[in-house]
């Protein structure tokens, strides 16, 4: 079963920039990664959740999508046809494969299990090898959103305290938010891709508590209530706007904030960073459960 919250993609059209926009945040951000498969990405590493900002480097070498295969290359493509932000969500895993014939067996499996590897940096300059499994799922109601159980199979060399320490005091991501105009037309799929037996409904909207982080799926008027923003429709069904961020004082982020000239606002004791290249980031003073 999938162990919490693992990473999220956040598909951007200049990866430079939009690191450069997380270091003004007051992240740290990793060096580019270049993918066989045409994408570039840099890291912003928490305990056992990271950041993936992720562009489209290599156009040519995007595979076309086919029969019972994701091309994870196609779908971020497309995503960034249309918009930059949140495109994808995935879960810890222990067992990737496991987790597909779990999908396949609820009817939300989306292609065949997609694994490779990199080598990757050490800070001080040492090289390792990094490996991953990627089980797809797909949400029928919400074509534009991509999930997946991720099984990393050298975490060792992936998890690095020294990069997950960061000058504005955050400590992790404790939820991601999305909206959807019914979020309880999602609860079924949430569900079967969560595993979770501790899945909240409410009137505003549908929670997955996860071992590691929530999702949390409200309606546009709850989105504009709880967090100050009101997201544009994007398409059908339910798509991804936010992470919950914990941080040690909100108000050594506020100032961070204010000093490298990033807007900002508080809402419901909260602080609010409302277009961090099409995604709403909501810092929230706290720990990670």
């Amino acid at each position: 079963m999938p162990n919490g919250l693992d990473h999220i993609v956040h598909a951007v059209r200049d990866l430079d920039a939009a690191a450069d926009l997380y270091q003004r945040l007051g992240f740290t951000v990793g060096a580019r990664n270049v993918h066989p498969w045409g994408t570039h990405n840099r890291i912003v590493q928490f305990d056992r959740f990271f950041i993936e900002l992720l562009t489209i480097g290599e156009p040519d070498k995007i595979p076309p999508p086919r029969d019972g295969a994701v091309s994870f290359g196609a779908l971020q493509r497309d995503y960034l046809a249309v918009r930059e932000g949140l495109s994808m969500l995935l879960l810890a895993s222990d067992d990737a494969a496991a987790d597909l014939r779990r999908f396949t067996a609820a009817g939300i499996a989306a292609g065949d299990l997609f694994s490779f590897g990199r080598e990757g940096r050490r800070p001080d300059g040492s090289v390792v090898k990094l490996q991953f499994s990627l089980a797809f799922a797909r949400d029928p109601l919400s074509p534009q959103t991509g999930f997946a159980a991720c099984q990393h199979h050298y975490p060792e060399n992936f998890w690095n305290p020294e990069f997950q320490t960061h000058a504005n005091g955050a400590r992790g991501v404790t939820a991601v938010v999305m909206v959807a105009d019914n979020p309880t037309d999602h609860h079924i799929f949430l569900g079967a891709f969560t595993g979770s037996r501790d899945l909240r409904s409410s009137s505003i909207g549908v929670t997955a508590g996860t071992g590691r982080g929530d999702i949390d799926i409200v309606e546009p008027v709850s989105l504009r209530d709880q967090y100050g923003v009101t997201v544009p429709s994007v398409g059908e069904g339910a798509s991804l706007v936010g992470l919950r961020i914990a941080a040690d004082d909100l108000a050594v982020v506020e100032r961070r904030l204010r000093d490298h000239k990033v807007q900002a606002a508080r809402h419901v004791g909260r602080l609010i960073v409302p277009d961090v290249c099409g995604a709403t980031l909501i810092f929230e003073q706290g720990t990670v459960r």
